[in-house]
């Protein structure tokens, strides 16, 4: 017997094994020498059919963004005042600071940490990072706009994973399972680098990472309901 009969045998036999009571076996199809016998074929969900889930569960998080910043009060504790705000604002502008990031004392390269007069900065304090933009006006449109592209972006992601994952008419379960956790690693896994390498307050990354936990939620709800039969 050649080898490709042996392959075919083994199939068979496999499929004969599978089949239930009163069932015929069904011959599969199976191409390439790396392929089990055991291989459950699963038909994908392609991503363009999830067009409406996408959407529908960008636009949840797009609104409920918006009532967790605007009305609920937890998040307007992340942020402090200055002291001697207006002072301060008017040194910035006096040393010409541009929009930017901005360190300080500022190293620039390793060998200037060891350096006696930016060691002697970095102890008399204070430490820290300055981020600037411009005072010419506090508008959000561009950055909601951003937002919600943003948002867009991880629901095609989730799309993405939980199509590779389920085929068409998968249980509602399956589905809120696999897309919900594409999206809580997009919105919430990368948030504590903020905490670990520049010093946010840890309160604040995990009340960040909350929101991300309910984007996740939404965006799971959105998919199991709208998910192709």
């Amino acid at each position: 017997m050649g080898l490709e009969g042996a392959r075919g045998d083994t199939a068979a036999a496999v499929d004969a094994r599978t089949a239930g009571p009163g069932q015929h076996p069904v011959p599969v199809r199976r191409e390439g020498w790396n392929r089990s016998p055991f291989t459950m074929e699963v038909a994908m969900v392609p991503i363009l059919s999830l067009w409406l889930p996408i959407l529908l569960s960008a636009v949840l998080v797009f609104v409920m963004s918006a009532v967790i910043h605007m009305v609920l009060p937890y998040h307007r504790t992340d942020f402090e005042a200055l002291g001697a705000e207006d002072q301060v604002m008017d040194a910035l502008r006096a040393a010409g600071v541009q929009p930017g990031e901005y360190m300080f004392p500022y190293a620039g390269s390793p060998d200037r940490l060891k350096d006696p007069e930016f060691l002697a900065k970095a102890q008399r304090g204070p430490v820290g990072m300055l981020t600037t933009w411009s005072g010419e006006t506090f508008g959000m449109g561009k950055q909601l706009l951003q937002w919600f592209l943003y948002c867009v972006v991880i629901s095609g992601f989730a799309a993405y994973v939980a199509g590779r994952a389920l085929d068409p008419g998968a249980d509602y379960l399956s589905v809120f399972r696999f897309s919900g956790s594409a999206a809580f690693g997009a919105y919430a896994l990368g948030l504590p680098q903020a905490s670990i390498w520049f010093r946010r307050k840890w309160s604040s990354t995990a009340k960040s990472m909350f929101d991300g936990l309910v984007y996740a939620l939404l965006t799971a709800g959105a998919f199991g309901w709208l998910w192709p039969a």
